[in-house]
């Protein structure tokens, strides 16, 4: 019989590998995108059962919340021509389609042959490390974290400059 937490490990990893094919053959990008914050949730979801709450805050603020509206903004902004004419089904998918699909048969095979041989960490988990983490970013690692932080920030306004559209000067035509 199988175990609740067993089941619910394989419907969110079903869950996952599903959108990630949507991701890959919607012809829509922003629904691509939408496919995109499924797996990050789902992923979320994995970090949650293995008891990493503070990896799956993160994993859904920083993933599926920012990561994904500055793509749908960067769709928005760019103004693409429609890619639904597009054909999904190229000669490139008749050729990756048998390479994907050996890698699939020989790593779920050695996933499966090395499930009891996989060794048992009986070591205890910490449990303060979200503290260490924050006390380690104010402390010993304040300078990089500042640096980081003024370097996201450049990088954003440099985005909304390049998102302004120029109009052009009446006086210099």
């Amino acid at each position: 019989m199988v175990s609740l937490s067993a089941a619910a490990f394989w419907l969110l990893a079903l869950t996952i590998l599903g959108a990630a094919l949507l991701v890959v053959m919607s012809k829509n990008i922003v629904h691509s995108v939408l496919w995109l914050i499924v797996v990050f949730l789902g992923i979320a979801g994995v970090f949650l059962m293995l008891g990493a709450k503070f990896l799956a805050a993160i994993q859904i603020l920083v993933y599926a919340g920012a990561v994904c509206i500055m793509v749908v903004f960067g769709v928005m902004l760019t103004q693409r021509e429609d890619m639904s004419k597009s054909n999904i089904f190229n000669k490139r998918m008749l050729t990756a389609a048998p390479v994907v699909g050996l890698l699939l048969v020989v790593s779920g095979t050695l996933a499966f042959k090395s499930v009891d041989k996989a060794p048992v960490n009986g070591g205890s988990v910490p449990t303060n490390t979200v503290e260490a983490i924050g006390e380690l970013l104010l402390s010993k690692y304040v300078v990089p974290f500042e640096v980081a932080a003024i370097l996201l920030l450049v990088a954003l306004i440099g985005a909304v400059f390049l998102s302004m559209e120029v109009k052009p000067d009446a006086d210099n035509d």
